[in-house]
């Protein structure tokens, strides 16, 4: 048991937890991929950039409130230690840059431009890619990051064996992801985000979550084990999935064989 009600699990599965379900396996997940992503009204397109950089700048109001709890997972991802060579997946505004130290090289993949181009830490990252095939393979690094973003990702299993094969000997997946699928998480968006953006707009904020959260908590968990031979999971608040509004990965020596065979 962890402080604040967290806890580790070392390659193990939580009784109610079931690697995506009974009668089905990981091949059938894997299946699955790539997933449509379900279109947006005129309306909501039309607010979804301005919305979402709204929700990542976490300066005032609720978004605040968020930014503050999803530090949990800023802290637990970031990585220390000198020389480290980091790559962040999904890098956003570049908020996660400050919570790193000591590295000798910092790597973003990032496709929205509007997003980072004006970030205060921009002229502490390395590059910026657009996408992740982007990466040269003989690239390496020892930490691959990534906060809130696997659960948005259409392409999860590739994604996530192309980070797995850039790691060098020894190195760390390290993943925040919101425990989509539970109950606290889902009651904490409805109640929180969903009334806000009702009231500003007029509109269901479950259209965007529909839009943007492809994969489940329990799915990622899923991809990961089938990945790595070494996965590692801890809960905020507490480490029940139902009871908690995120989930830390910790991932570590990949099935090279599997990664590539999935690219």
């Amino acid at each position: 048991m962890l402080a604040g009600g967290e806890i580790l699990s070392r390659n193990t599965q939580e009784p109610q937890f079931r690697v995506y379900c009974m009668s089905s396996s990981i091949e059938y997940l894997l299946s699955t991929y790539p997933r449509p992503r379900p279109p947006l009204s005129e309306r909501h397109e039309a607010l979804y950039l301005a919305e979402y950089s709204r929700n990542r700048g976490g300066k005032s109001g609720l978004s605040a409130v968020v930014a503050h709890l999803e530090a949990w997972m800023h802290r637990r991802v970031a990585t220390g230690g000198p020389g480290r060579r980091i790559m962040e997946l999904g890098a956003g505004t570049l908020n996660h840059v400050p919570y790193e130290t000591n590295f000798s090289v910092y790597d973003v993949v990032e496709p929205f431009r509007e997003l980072w181009e004006s970030s205060p830490y921009r002229q502490r990252v390395t590059s910026i890619h657009l996408d992740v095939s982007e990466i040269p393979s003989k690239a390496s690094y020892d930490q691959i990051i990534s906060i809130a973003v696997l659960e948005h990702l259409t392409e999860l299993p590739r994604t996530v064996a192309k980070c797995a094969l850039l790691l060098n000997e020894g190195g760390e997946f390290r993943a925040g992801i919101p425990t989509e699928g539970g109950l606290l998480w889902g009651l904490a968006w409805r109640m929180t985000t969903g009334i806000s953006f009702r009231l500003r707009t007029g509109l269901s904020y479950k259209a965007i979550m529909r839009h943007e959260h492809l994969n489940q908590s329990d799915e990622i968990l899923s991809i990961m084990r089938y990945l790595f031979r070494s996965v590692e999971f801890s809960r905020f608040p507490f480490p029940a999935k139902h009871v908690s509004f995120y989930t830390v990965l910790r991932a570590r020596n990949p099935h090279l064989d599997r990664c590539a065979s999935l690219l």
